[in-house]
């Protein structure tokens, strides 16, 4: 008698699922949802209505109020870092390690940036009541314009 069992081929939600628990983290229908199109295609920056449109294009349904609050929850809870480019434009990223961005203002395309390659002289001291969370650190660029044309 075989074995039809394979342990090495992981259910769909399997990482979105984990991700969730170590997070403490319920996973409801909708979170499970939401992480496995965030998380399974790797590092990513969507905003809210990026991933309303993915999730409506799978003929899933959730309001754009619900992953909006998701995102925040994800946030809270180190699943995912906000990037504020203007406000109220903001950017969730999968990417929770030490980084900044490029920001592209002609199309609103972002950029990792990696950690060491930011480097700073010098930091104001962070007031009595207060200590340095993270330093986020956005360098806005235009696409250049191709002069050879």
């Amino acid at each position: 008698m075989s074995d039809t069992h394979d342990d090495t081929r992981e259910r769909p939600f399997a990482d979105a699922l984990r991700r969730l628990k170590d997070a403490g983290l319920r996973p409801t229908r909708q979170r499970l949802a939401l992480g496995k199109l965030l998380f399974d295609a790797g590092d990513r920056h969507v905003t809210a209505e990026q991933l309303h449109g993915e999730v409506t294009a799978q003929g899933i349904k959730v309001s754009l109020a619900t992953i909006y609050n998701t995102l925040n929850q994800f946030t809270g809870s180190g699943l995912l870092r906000e990037v504020v480019v203007a406000p109220g434009r903001a950017y969730y990223d999968t990417n929770v390690d030490d980084h900044h961005h490029f920001f592209y203002e002609d199309d609103g395309a972002l950029q990792d940036i990696p950690g060491d390659q930011i480097a700073l002289a010098a930091m104001p001291e962070a007031p009595a009541d207060a200590e340095v969370a993270r330093v986020d650190v956005i360098v806005r660029l235009r696409r250049a314009n191709d002069s050879r044309s």
